[in-house]
């Protein structure tokens, strides 16, 4: 049986044009997914080139006056991306991987990006998740929605049901035969990917397989559930794809309006602007205001005099850090709103398959928001590790030569691509668990 409707399936119009439509979008996904590990590989070899260039070019020009110097150094922290973000970009194209920043004041560098075309950054990258969650889906539903209603309006299921007493399973068996053929073009795909892009088969590649597999069962069963209605191609052809844009469009514009909503967050300029008004004031402000406060954070530099007539780099980098701790507060709590807001995303993914499988994608490549607050909070404490190595040296009135500058490359920051695997795989299978026990109660009527 099996046999013959392969080959039936096979001569089908549907299954080429599957075929060619998700093959080829799938290796275009990759092939973007290749260019934009490429892209950062070259920007991260630019920056690492420019630091070591800078310091040099600068050393030339202001080696006796440290402070002078480390004014206008910068130094690079960088998130390397990992080869598995290639198939799920997420928020990466708006979030840098990388961060050259001075000694000076830190939040008014911390939102520092690259600019990039707005529209495009609006349509997004066609990476390979998005061609798994939004098109894989559409493919399965243009050949699936008909089983029945097709034999049924072509008057053919009256001869079929007269020659099976199992008219259920015969459904079952041509719905499974397009299943399968969906999922070989996926696990393909997902091999592709893998051997192009250079990703080791770590848990982390497995998870996002085994969680691809799962989306598409999701719309599986679906498709059976809709099936299972005995209803007309039209009315399960709208139906199908009425339900996708609900899931894929609708329901995750209605989330996203209400996160956006009940989490207003205080916009990355406003602590910026706190940062340079703390500092900027403190030019108008007797030295020991400033003082007073620095000494209060750092006891460990008040042995240092500050003296009152004339300029020094103990009280400017003191005013400096002033303006961090004037812009501290809103900077924590814009933190901590956007961690509100993706905690409470995350609890309507539990509900909704497409939303849960995108951020699950990005989760497991490390393309998330999460993983770019944690860039962030790495980012503070390197600058913090900077400023305190090189305060004392500064302070001491040293010179370029007192700075082992061999040891200041651009570092790496360590992505912690920990996972709950519970929390990737359970709430989709509940889903389809349920959806699945609904379809098959139904088929069995017939």
């Amino acid at each position: 049986m099996y046999r013959l409707l392969f080959k039936s399936f096979f001569r089908t119009k549907i299954f080429l044009v599957g075929l060619i439509l998700l093959m080829t979008v799938g290796v275009i996904g990759i092939l973007i997914g290749k260019q934009y590990l490429v892209k950062q590989e070259k920007t991260i070899s630019a920056a690492q080139e420019f630091q070591e260039e800078s310091i040099k070019r600068n050393i030339n020009y202001h080696k006796d006056d440290l402070g002078l110097l480390l004014y206008y150094l910068r130094f690079t922290l960088i998130k390397k991306p990992a080869n598995i973000s290639a198939i799920s970009i997420g928020q990466s194209d708006v979030n840098p991987l990388m961060q050259a920043v001075t000694i000076r004041g830190l939040e008014g560098q911390k939102y520092d990006t690259d600019f990039e075309n707005p529209s495009l950054l609006m349509s997004g990258n066609l990476d390979l998740s998005f061609v798994i969650i939004y098109l894989f889906p559409l493919v399965l539903i243009a050949m699936t929605f008909n089983l029945y209603s097709e034999e049924k309006e072509l008057g053919t299921w009256r001869i079929l049901a007269s020659q099976t007493a199992k008219r259920a399973n015969f459904l079952l068996k041509k719905l499974v035969v397009r299943i399968l053929f969906v999922f070989t073009v996926l696990i393909v795909l997902l091999f592709m990917a893998s051997a192009i892009l250079d990703i080791p088969m770590n848990q982390n590649f497995w998870a996002l397989f085994l969680q691809s597999l799962l989306y598409i069962t999701f719309w599986s069963v679906l498709c059976l559930w809709m099936i299972s209605l005995q209803k007309k191609s039209s009315f399960n052809a709208l139906a199908l794809i009425s339900i996708w844009v609900v899931l894929t469009i609708l329901i995750p514009a209605m989330v996203n309006s209400y996160v956006i909503n009940k989490y207003q967050v205080p916009e990355a300029l406003h602590a910026m602007v706190e940062q340079r008004d703390g500092y900027h004031e403190k030019w108008d402000l007797e030295k020991d205001v400033t003082m007073t406060g620095f000494y209060e954070a750092y006891p460990q530099y008040k042995n240092y005099q500050v003296p009152q007539d004339k300029f020094s780099w103990i009280w400017y980098y003191g005013m400096q850090h002033m303006g961090d701790l004037a812009a501290k507060e809103t900077s924590a709590q814009m933190t901590e709103k956007i961690m509100l807001r993706n905690n409470l995303s995350e609890k309507f993914a539990l509900f909704v398959p497409t939303m849960h499988a995108q951020l699950s994608f990005n989760t497991l490549a490390g393309t998330d928001m999460i993983s770019h607050i944690n860039f962030l909070k790495a980012l503070t404490e390197f600058h913090e590790n900077l400023r305190l190595g090189f305060y004392t040296k500064i302070f001491d009135n040293k010179t370029a030569d007192a700075v082992n500058w061999q040891e200041h490359e651009a570092k790496y920051y360590a992505i912690n691509r920990d996972f709950n695997w519970f929390y990737i795989i359970l709430p989709t299978l509940m889903v389809t668990l349920v959806i699945g026990v609904f379809g098959m109660w139904n088929l069995q009527k017939l």
